[in-house]
């Protein structure tokens, strides 16, 4: 074969080669959903709550926004048939994650962060809100998932007022509420923790923000270690592996859980990323999502100027509900700040295998006998992140 011939085979075999690089970057593509509409991201959409003539739903519309644990906005609203300005908000027994939070305490922090950003939403609304948390007596804890279901966390009453001014932090609930990507090593300043701090007015909670290098480093094994403990129980593991939704289908049929975009992919990369995770499940489960986890903590942990915490007297439903409360002001306030936040919620479980590091880091924090109800990290982000799935929210509203 002369030297032309061998171009001209070697041409046509790099240019085959190009075209089925070609189809299956298209293909991954395809199977990620790249054309499908994102109806998982409407109700991110300032105007989404104008579609309901019912102020209550429209605060619920904002509620939705909030924070929650595993992204499994474990909410349910019922709507008063005898006074149209009253709403009770329920946490969903159904939406549970038993294995990762059997005590449901961060389910109860999650019901605080929906009733923040809900009372955000009405005065912005030109509604004052009156929040009654367990207007109908605490929980029966020995039958804790039927107590849910007849037990409100909170009675919410509007009462309409005229709107003088626009609520400042209003704009910023819009906003992602987890940032997960590297922060930058600029220490907060003075002025910075200040505000951060002097959001909380209740004398039996407490906001502690940490930068000093000591702290620092004891909080970043805490955080570090409690990443591999938790990625090393398979049971734990499993319940987030299977509320992870791999591609656009899954997170509109379902718009709820754990997706790639909660990791700060975006884009092209993002659908990428989901048509391999589509082709192989196997990516995202087992030793391959443990050892994922395990490597995003240490870099969120590595890129992290500073840790703060909520800290309560007691542990009771109440103080829990209002550390989430609590919560959601200090979101919108470092959003504010130009700051972004990221829970690290590992150390704080309470399942067995937990225990030691839990029992460690109260040791360290919370000597008094107080609880860490939220430990997280605050700083500058070095880049934006994607919106993660929401529900409709009349699938939040109890049907009659």
């Amino acid at each position: 074969m002369n030297k032309k011939a061998v171009r001209r085979t070697m041409a046509s075999i790099l240019s085959g080669i190009g075209v089925i690089l070609i189809l299956a970057f298209a293909s991954l593509l395809m199977i990620s959903g790249i054309f499908v509409t994102p109806k998982y991201g409407e109700p991110w959409q300032k105007d989404y709550s104008q579609k309901f003539d019912d102020p209550r739903i429209r605060l619920a519309a904002h509620g939705l926004l909030a924070a929650n644990g595993h992204n499994m906005q474990p909410w349910k609203i019922r709507l008063d048939k005898k006074d149209a300005k009253v709403f009770y908000l329920y946490a969903d027994s159904e939406r549970l994650t038993k294995e990762v939070d059997p005590e449901s305490r961060q389910m109860m922090v999650t019901q605080g962060a929906f009733l923040e950003y809900a009372v955000t939403a009405g005065d912005q609304l030109g509604y004052g809100t009156t929040v009654e948390l367990f207007p109908e007596g605490n929980y029966d804890e020995q039958n804790l998932v039927e107590s849910m279901k007849t037990k409100p966390v909170a009675k919410v009453t509007l009462a309409e007022t005229k709107k003088t001014k626009i609520n400042a932090l209003y704009n910023y609930m819009f906003l992602p509420d987890t940032n997960r990507t590297e922060y930058q090593a600029t220490p907060l300043t003075a002025e910075q923790i200040n505000a951060l701090e002097m959001i909380n007015t209740e004398k039996d909670m407490t906001i502690k923000i940490y930068q000093d290098q000591n702290d620092k480093d004891k909080l970043r094994n805490y955080v570090i270690n409690g990443a591999i403990v938790e990625a090393g129980v398979g049971r734990v593991m499993k319940e987030s592996e299977v509320i992870f939704r791999p591609n656009e289908y899954q997170k509109n049929k379902y718009r709820y859980g754990f997706s790639v975009e909660g990791q700060g992919t975006s884009g092209v990369m993002q659908h990428v990323l989901q048509g391999l995770l589509t082709l192989f499940p196997s990516m995202n489960s087992g030793k391959s999502a443990s050892d994922l986890f395990i490597k995003s903590t240490q870099i969120s942990a590595d890129n992290t100027p500073a840790y703060a915490m909520i800290i309560t007297k007691d542990n009771s439903r109440s103080s829990q509900v209002r550390s989430g409360m609590l919560y959601s002001r200090l979101i919108l306030n470092a959003h504010s700040l130009g700051l972004a936040m990221q829970p690290l919620s590992q150390v704080l479980e309470e399942y067995p295998e937990m225990k030691q590091l839990y029992n460690g880091i109260h040791h360290d924090y919370a000597s008094n006998g107080g609880t860490i109800q939220m430990l997280f990290r605050v700083g500058k982000p070095t880049k934006e992140v994607p919106l993660s799935m929401r529900r409709d929210v009349m699938d939040l509203i109890e049907k009659d």
